[in-house]
């Protein structure tokens, strides 16, 4: 069984020995709702280190449940106008997941089809800075907060996307299938997490535009390979026929939420088997 990120030897050769040590303090938890309801408190640290209170307004009357504008984050509610607040969507545990990898492998574009189930066709247009998005999912009977960072992939917004790496809880990986360089970049990036992310921050590594087959540039046993050397879990997915784009996220909401419910006698959940049962159910694609 591999080793899986987070694990002092994870590496080989031992070229992650030092995570804990670049690290310090305690991990923080994903937020978590009280069991009792009211507002969720998360810490997020950063310069604005601190408990805030999380306050949401709904995009749109029926859009579909678990579709939310950006967070808006105050210390209060008092004052203001007087008109009544804006509800609270129901949610109980919430995490902060970042979209990494390469400009032009796909991260904006997996980003909306997973929250809004559309493609994003035409003229590649870049991230600049970096962006989020929310949803809401519902993993076994409880409903989990995914707050998505969209992240830029050019080396000039590098610094910005450094500051965002430590309070997120998970980190998804991509690469273009048709782009050997954005694979070969990819040890660059676990090289950037190892340094600036939590010491047991969630990274699955994703192989995009898998429905692009006749340009692959990438084979998947080396995406498969390259997952098994660094311990993380790996898919091939397509942004634009949805191919595993629901199932990584869902994964990630799987492993958030054990992280902050599951009591700590039970066994931990395995994020591996998971996407593999999976994927075997579905008969669908690569994984490691």
């Amino acid at each position: 069984m591999p080793q899986h990120w987070g694990s002092p030897s994870l590496h080989p050769k031992g070229f992650f020995g030092g995570l804990l040590s670049v690290v310090g303090g305690p991990v923080p938890p994903p937020c978590v709702r009280p069991q009792g309801g009211g507002r969720a408190r998360c810490c997020w640290g950063g310069a604005g280190a601190g408990f805030l209170e999380e306050e949401e307004e709904e995009e749109e009357e029926e859009g579909g449940p678990g579709l939310t504008a950006p967070l808006r984050r105050t210390m209060s509610r008092a004052g203001g106008s007087g008109a009544p607040p804006a509800p609270l969507q129901d949610y109980e545990v919430a995490g902060k997941v970042m979209l990494l990898g390469d400009s032009g492998v796909g991260k904006t574009c997996f980003l909306l089809q997973f929250r809004d189930g559309a493609f994003l066709s035409g003229t590649f247009i870049a991230t600049v800075g970096i962006d989020f998005r929310n949803k809401v999912v519902a993993v076994d009977g409880v409903k989990v907060k995914l707050q998505i960072w969209d992240t830029a992939g050019q080396e000039r917004f590098r610094s910005v996307t450094h500051a965002y790496y430590r309070d997120a809880q998970a980190l998804l990986l991509l690469y273009d299938i048709t782009s050997k360089m954005s694979f070969d970049n990819i040890r660059a990036w676990l090289t950037e997490i190892h340094e600036y992310a939590q010491k047991d921050v969630v990274i699955m590594l994703l192989g995009n535009k898998a429905d692009v087959s006749s340009e692959r540039a990438v084979r998947t046993e080396d995406g498969a390979s390259l997952a098994r050397e660094y311990g993380v879990p790996f898919m091939e997915t397509s942004a634009k026929t949805g191919m595993n784009v629901e199932l990584a996220f869902l994964a990630i909401a799987k492993e958030l939420k054990q992280r902050a419910l599951q009591p700590p006698d039970e066994p931990r959940f395995q994020i591996h088997d998971y996407i593999e049962a999976q994927q075997k159910k579905s008969g669908c694609c690569a994984f490691a």
